[in-house]
């Protein structure tokens, strides 16, 4: 009966935690700073900023700028992985759950 109830208080804190997620937002720039990648807990691209400049020096190679633009995001995507993988982590912790449970 005990495991069952953490297992309930577990389940209801995640829920609030990937609400938080969904709030929370994680920025990556890429060139110096002249692009800018914003995206939530759950790897959703809320905003992306691209110098003028840099889109006018880019205008013989726009190859180069799209793998800019892929950094950025992907970094901004992966810096909200790694915050809800150690906060859910923490949040796991003490329940001996076997791999892949959750």
């Amino acid at each position: 009966m005990k495991m069952m109830k953490q297992v309930q208080k577990m389940q209801a804190d995640m829920a609030k935690m990937q609400e938080e997620l969904a709030q929370q937002t994680y920025e990556a720039e890429a060139a110096g700073g002249t692009i800018k990648a914003v995206a939530n807990g759950e790897g959703e691209l809320k905003s992306l900023t691209i110098s003028p400049d840099l889109i006018k020096d880019a205008a013989d190679d726009p190859e180069m700028l799209q793998d800019l633009v892929v950094t950025a995001v992907r970094e901004a995507v992966n810096k909200g992985k790694m915050d809800a993988q150690e906060k859910m982590g923490k949040l796991t912790s003490g329940l001996n759950l076997p791999p892949g449970l959750i």
